[in-house]
């Protein structure tokens, strides 16, 4: 079986890179000058203007880095990183934040996400009144029915049986005493 022979891809250029590369050499600066006035490291530098993001662990300092770079080189800040966010949003690896946890998402995640983007002033008066008229609706169910149940349905058949030495001058008090 032939396996073609694959030579690395050489990282497309950068248009970022290349506009901050062109305008530090519009200032005759070089890149050590440029690490000592904005405080990024030389690497990272030739890194940003050769548009190789992968230098890098996550997206907030490659926007960091180009930010205080344009600034540095008085260029149009809003659109440099206007094209870096396109630049990055092609990459596999930066177009999407990084996770902050390293579990997946399940089901509780989802719905605390969806609780969290509720607009409580809104929700909980509506909640409440909800809550009102479903404690309204069953009390008043409650109340229909106890009103409409026979008291003495309940009771038992009254046994009536006078005191053994009474000589009929009573008369028999019930009680619910089942015979034996």
């Amino acid at each position: 079986m032939w396996v073609a022979n694959r030579l690395p891809i050489a990282p497309v250029m950068s248009e970022v890179g290349n506009q901050l590369r062109a305008a530090r050499e519009a200032r005759q600066l070089d890149i050590p000058a440029m690490a000592e006035q904005t405080k990024i490291k030389t690497d990272h530098i030739r890194a940003l203007e050769a548009g190789n993001y992968d230098a890098f662990t996550a997206p907030v300092y490659i926007r960091g880095f180009v930010r205080s770079y344009a600034s540095m080189l008085r260029m149009d800040v809003p659109r440099v990183m206007a094209l870096l966010d396109a630049e990055l949003s092609r990459t596999a690896r930066f177009a999407e934040p990084p996770r902050l946890d390293p579990h997946r998402r399940g089901i509780l995640d989802f719905i605390m996400l969806q609780v969290s983007r509720l607009h409580w002033p809104v929700v909980l008066p509506v909640l409440a009144l909800a809550l009102v008229t479903t404690g309204s609706v069953w009390g008043y169910n409650a109340w229909r029915r106890h009103k409409n149940t026979d008291p003495l349905s309940k009771l038992g058949p009254g046994i009536y049986q006078p005191p053994a030495n009474s000589g009929g001058e009573f008369l028999p008090v019930p009680t619910n005493v089942p015979k034996k």
